[in-house]
């Protein structure tokens, strides 16, 4: 067993990252997956509480996911991407590619901006009568948006021609997982609707820490290529807010794998989780421009949560969102989680 932990520490791209990562691993593994037996106990008490863990399991896959996407883990790219599309069929963003969502992700560090092919806002603009229930679900703090945005990562083969190819891959996963969810059913409807509320504070969990971060704008387009501030690291960091959930007690931001240190990631995306409250120090100190406290990211979330749904233009001139943010009033951005690549 020995041998095997140092193999898998040497394979490690951060010397000493051992104990952060092989914890971080463990854990995931084992909210996730003791979650589920808890669900599946049928008690009520247990089912409460493997809501929750299985919820967080999602979470710490998810920023893992986002480190293997940047090759912050492993010294191999190959290690880094076995890992990463493993740990997508636990957030069930395994319908995409592991290779499109790296890619994804990359334009949006590349190109200072959140392209997308995928214009629901216009979609829903165009339907009033969707556009009434989307409103009425995100008023009620469903992540109806999120769902759609996964709904929409299903459906993109069929959608989009650049895609096709990808058809009978995602049949194939459609038929593994919605054929576990329907055992899941025919065991317990508790179960089930269980599973789907941990998805749905897993999404709301995302988008919270989405929401607040940058001020970028959506631009649709295939690619970033002509974008104004492309590889504009000015231009980045003053459009880049950091959401930790507490800068006194760092051990807190464990809850989102210190995603929350935004301009740090930022400024050096090939940082590690576990670096990041060190190098916010380091490079920020005890300046609070750029970080937004944590009852006013919750004001903003509240106050925003359909105004959201389609974003305010005017958030991206001035200064109007970063005074906004303080005032705990800014509306933000919704639909542009790295696990949803469209």
């Amino acid at each position: 067993m020995r041998d095997i932990i140092v193999r898998f520490e040497n394979g490690f791209r951060h010397k000493g990252s051992l104990h952060p990562i092989t914890l971080a691993l463990l854990y995931c593994q084992l909210v996730y997956f003791g979650g589920a037996v808890l669900i599946l106990s049928l008690n009520p008490i247990f089912m409460m509480v493997g809501t929750l863990a299985m919820a967080h399991g999602m979470v710490i896959a998810a920023y893992m996911i986002h480190d293997c996407g940047h090759n912050t883990l492993f010294k191999s790219p190959r290690h880094n991407a076995m890992l990463g599309k493993t740990l997508n069929w636990l957030t069930g963003g395994c319908y995409g590619t592991y290779e499109e969502l790296r890619a994804n992700h990359m334009k949006h560090h590349v190109d200072n901006a959140d392209v997308t092919i995928l214009d629901y806002r216009g979609y829903l603009a165009r339907l009033p009568v969707q556009r009434k229930i989307v409103e009425v679900l995100e008023w009620l703090y469903v992540p109806v948006v999120e769902f759609l945005m996964h709904g929409a990562l299903i459906l993109s083969p069929f959608i989009f021609k650049e895609k096709k190819e990808q058809r009978l891959r995602v049949i194939r996963i459609i038929m593994i997982r919605f054929s576990l969810l329907a055992v899941v059913l025919l065991y317990s409807a508790a179960a089930y609707a269980c599973y789907l509320l941990a998805c749905g504070i897993f999404l709301t969990v995302l988008r919270f820490m989405d929401a607040l971060q940058h001020n970028y704008g959506i631009i649709l387009a295939p690619n970033g290529s002509g974008l104004k501030y492309r590889g504009d690291r000015r231009y980045e960091q003053s459009h880049t807010f950091s959401n930790p959930v507490s800068i006194r007690y760092p051990w807190l931001n464990l809850v989102t794998l210190n995603f929350g240190y935004h301009n740090a990631h930022h400024a050096r995306p090939t940082a590690p989780w576990h670096e990041l409250p060190g190098l916010h120090k380091a490079l920020y100190g005890d300046q609070a421009g750029f970080v937004i406290p944590f009852n006013k990211q919750l004001s903003s979330f509240h106050k925003g949560r359909v105004a959201r749904i389609f974003g305010d233009p005017s958030e991206m001139q001035g200064n109007r969102f970063a005074q906004r943010l303080q005032d705990g009033g800014a509306v933000g951005v919704s639909g542009v989680s790295f696990l949803t690549p469209l």
